[in-house]
């Protein structure tokens, strides 16, 4: 007669394994990318070292990834503090900035133009049509 295992016995057990393994998987593949894109972003590193670091970590990914933390840990963290106060300190693109044709408030005669297409589609009735404008005159 062979002797059950604890995870045949305990499917909770089975279940909570399988999670733990699951959730190492992803942290180890984030640690990767986040130590190959540091590996690309480092302005101090000459292009044969990059090319240097990146096949350790693609070759022996365990090791490589490991060594890198160890060796550039450090300055891993200062490059992305200044990743991020330059992104904080940057202006926004053209494209989002306000024009003043955006900011400045619409003018009475297209209030009243607005209106009008309003009372014409049948949202505004006769009544509230003549009560909006009024207030647009007055």
């Amino acid at each position: 007669m062979a002797i059950p295992l604890a995870a045949q016995d305990y499917p909770l057990l089975n279940l909570f394994w399988t999670m733990t393994l699951f959730f190492f998987w992803i942290l180890w593949f984030m640690l990767l990318f986040y130590v190959i894109a540091d590996i690309f972003r480092s302005h101090d590193l000459s292009g044969w070292a990059k090319t240097g670091w990146l096949v350790l970590v693609v070759v022996l990914p365990y090791l490589g990834a490991f060594t890198y933390v160890v060796a550039r840990g450090d300055s891993m963290s200062h490059r992305r503090d200044q990743r991020a106060s330059q992104g904080s300190h940057q202006a926004p693109p053209s494209h989002a900035q306000p024009t003043a044709a955006s900011t400045s408030s619409p003018s009475t005669a297209e209030e009243l133009t607005k209106l009008a297409g309003l009372h014409d589609h049948g949202v505004l009735t006769d009544t509230e049509y003549n009560n909006q404008k009024a207030k647009l005159l007055a």
